[in-house]
């Protein structure tokens, strides 16, 4: 019986080796990774706040008497005894009101609840509306398994990046495809800006009267260190209705990126029932669960975690934003997040985005600053490059600009 020969010398599948010949991640998370253990290296690119950890240990390492139920199945959405705290705290915390613990699902990280969510409400081929500049992880949670398109909103320098009902309009109208959903970050990365009830109300607004599924990502919503309150999306409305839908982690505010687990919050039944059936593939485990049920259930706590915890990100972006003036760095204000905006289109060698690539590439190699290059983020035009800045001290941050400033004022 004769075989047919492999498609692929290492017997991949199409989508297999796309994955290998074209990887999804951004050329400068792999520069991260193979950089790891160098002393001189400094990843200013990537959004982590480890500034908390002293804060952490002892209350995590309190909670080690691990129960028989946290070996063992439960629901892959989350438990109920999970998902009852965190219903509390969640309404506590930052969604102005209370949410029942039935409209909650829980998975291995925000990225796994998107892509769930999105292979839920839209099929391969569909669009999504994002922002840009935006957190360039998206095109990786939306496109890479699930085969969506994300269609850009792109907001401009020019008019303070502001995103106007005018712009989506535009987007919507332009798109090529039909477009299922508006994917909207607040606060916002890499802006770190926090928006106003009012322009929150225009974006609630606008997916309602377009009739598209509005996914408001909420995962920096305690982490805020500047004068504007936060306000969720949730609070606007007595009711999130079945097209609207949040999602949070403990990613970001708590500083627990490797724990893997998010959030999403939706009315929406079917919605639900559809992330469910795929939750087994995407679960948070049970000890983690444990772990996080007594986290977020002590009130004294997370109110003493989350007061210090915004004061120290304050804290390092002042440092790190007086530093970026000293060097003459142009940089849009921050209030909220883990990152500032850069304005280096002064400092390319053409306006394009080659010469955006050239300088990413040069700061890296001379300075060990890896700085998340605006193409990366779809940004609209090169230039703009996002520094993040608590996920190394505030004294290697604040002397990693000062390497940056140096080789920017440097002429070859």
């Amino acid at each position: 019986m004769s075989t047919a020969a492999l498609p692929d010398p290492d017997g991949l599948s199409t989508r297999g080796r796309r994955l290998v010949d074209a990887p999804p991640m951004p050329e400068y998370l792999r520069e991260h990774f193979a950089r790891q253990g160098d002393p001189a290296y400094v990843p200013l690119c990537v959004a982590e706040n480890r500034l908390v950890w002293d804060l952490l240990e002892p209350r995590l390492n309190a909670v080690r008497d691990v129960p028989h139920a946290a070996l063992c199945y439960d629901a892959m959405i989350g438990g109920e005894g999970f998902r009852r705290a965190l219903a509390r705290f969640l309404g506590r915390a930052f969604l102005g009101r209370e949410v029942p613990p039935e409209q909650l699902a829980v998975l291995a990280g925000a990225g796994s609840v998107l892509e769930l969510l999105f292979y839920a409400i839209a099929d391969p081929g569909d669009g999504v509306l994002v922002p840009t500049p935006s957190y360039a992880g998206f095109w990786l949670d939306l496109e890479t398994r699930n085969e969506l398109r994300i269609v850009p909103v792109h907001c401009r320098a020019a008019d303070g990046f502001r995103l106007t009902p005018a712009l989506l309009d535009a987007a919507l109208a332009g798109a090529d495809r039909p477009v299922k959903a508006l994917l909207f970050t607040t606060p916002n990365n890499p802006l770190g800006t926090v928006y106003a009830r009012e322009e929150l109300e225009e974006v609630l607004r606008w997916s309602e009267r377009r009739g598209v599924h509005l996914v408001l990502d909420e995962v920096y919503a305690l982490s805020v260190f500047g004068a504007r309150p936060f306000v969720s999306g949730a609070a606007l409305r007595p009711a999130l209705g079945p097209t609207t839908h949040l999602v949070w982690a403990f990613s970001k505010d708590f500083g627990a990126s490797g724990l893997r687990c998010g959030v999403l919050v939706s009315e929406n039944a079917a919605v639900l029932s559809a992330v469910d059936a795929l939750a087994y593939w995407a679960c948070c485990s049970g000890d983690t669960q444990h772990l996080l049920t007594a986290l977020v259930g002590d009130d004294a706590w997370v109110d003493a975690y989350v007061t210090a915890m915004r004061s120290r990100l304050g804290d390092a972006y002042r440092q790190v934003s007086a530093a970026l003036d000293q060097e003459g760095i142009a940089h849009l204000p921050a209030e909220a997040g883990f990152f500032v905006l850069c304005d280096l289109r002064g400092h390319l060698a053409a306006p394009s985005w080659e010469a955006e690539r050239a300088l990413w590439r040069r700061l890296l190699e001379r300075t060990g600053a890896n700085l998340t290059p605006g193409a990366a983020c779809h940004a609209a035009e090169p230039g703009f490059f996002r520094l993040c800045f608590p996920g190394v001290p505030p004294r290697a941050a604040v002397d990693a600009v000062g390497r940056l400033g140096a080789e920017l004022r440097r002429r070859d």
